[in-house]
């Protein structure tokens, strides 16, 4: 009933819609191809907050909404709505693919060496503003390694759990077709695994960021030490019809590990996403490692981060304030007209309004 009185400016909509597209100027494809080639960073972002991984359409999701990542990840995920499921991909493990960058903060020496791969973790930063004044900033070609790292370094659990360090893993085997999907059901609590690392791999960067950082700083109770991080290209395996499981390519997959010493062995966390987003990996690890013993209200609490991490409804939640709500705020300020009128004249009864 609030938004009625939108309904008398169609014209004015309208028309203001075509100032926002007019400032943003025509959408082509060399300009989505120059998004999508020139931030890859970006586009892993709105791809993993989309739950889509497509290239292509992250790019021009961008460009059709001037960079408002909210908007682009809503329009991918719109659109992914309208696509039939074709397949169900087998499970990557985390030793296979070829890995890009692995790190562990937790040990020097691990099975497989640390890879640095690409990062800018080592390197000043300083705008190159020489490039506003007609000069280019080519990269320095990267030198052969005297021994190349291995291409599939095995998982880093894998060897602590032969240590004893880690609890065996005890979880059951399942179908990859009997996961339940995040993207068809609803979040309920308490939330399963499958629901929780699926909405984490899909949450928002910023707000992941935000509660990780504040469990890091003590309203959590487990601090927590990067074990493993790993960026790599992991195959992406599936079935055809005829029962033959083939290659369909390769994905940008990032994902963490990150783990506490208190107590008898390491406590673990866990966390994925599509593409290359370190942010969001370690944070979101971080709050699957306090989870467990969250309070009710603490910000590692499952409920509260899984609900308050979603960019869809938590971007639509507060844009909708935006919009007209004459009915609801007008009966607000009837009572509050009505409470003053009481306290100025004792005797009268206040004409309150029902709210809506």
């Amino acid at each position: 009933m609030a938004y009625v009185a939108t309904r008398g400016g169609e014209r004015a909509i309208e028309q203001a819609e075509r100032l926002y597209r007019a400032a943003l100027g025509p959408i082509t494809p060399e300009r989505v191809a120059g998004i999508r080639d020139g931030m890859p960073l970006l586009i892993d972002r709105v791809m993993g907050e989309a739950s889509l991984y497509a290239p292509d359409l992250a790019a021009l999701a961008l460009a059709q909404t001037g960079g408002d990542l909210y908007e682009a990840v809503m329009l991918l995920r719109a659109w992914r709505t309208t696509q039939p499921r074709l397949a169900i991909a087998q499970p990557i493990q985390t030793g296979e693919g070829l890995t890009h960058r692995r790190v562990s903060a937790a040990f020097k020496d691990i099975p497989g060496g640390q890879i640095l791969g690409p990062t800018l973790d080592y390197s000043h930063r300083m705008l190159a503003t020489a490039v506003l004044s007609g000069a280019t900033v080519t990269p320095r070609p990267v030198e052969p390694a005297a021994r190349p790292a291995p291409a599939s370094p095995p998982p880093l659990a894998d060897w602590q759990r032969a240590q004893g360090l880690l609890a065996p893993l005890n979880a059951p085997e399942i179908a990859p077709d009997a996961i339940p999907d995040v993207t068809r059901e609803p979040l309920l609590f308490p939330a399963s695994r499958a629901h929780t690392l699926q909405s984490l791999a899909r949450a928002d960067t910023g707000g992941m960021l935000a509660l990780g950082y504040s469990a890091m700083r003590g309203y959590g109770q487990a601090h927590p030490t990067v074990n493993e991080l790993r960026l790599t290209e992991a195959p992406l395996r599936v079935t055809h019809p005829c029962g033959t499981i083939f290659s369909a390519g390769r994905i940008r997959v990032g994902q963490a590990e990150v783990v506490n010493a208190k107590g008898a062995q390491l406590k673990l966390g866990f966390c994925a996403s599509f593409g290359w987003n370190e942010v969001k990996t370690i944070a979101g690890a971080t709050l699957d490692l306090n989870s467990p013993n969250a309070a009710p209200k603490s910000p590692t609490n499952p409920e509260f981060f899984l609900y308050h991490t979603e960019p869809v409804e938590a971007s639509g939640f507060c844009i909708h304030f935006k919009l007209p709500h004459y009915v609801t705020f007008q009966s607000a300020l009837d009572n509050l007209r009505g409470a003053a009128r009481q306290k100025a004249e004792p005797g009268v009864a206040p004409e309150l309004e029902p709210a809506e």
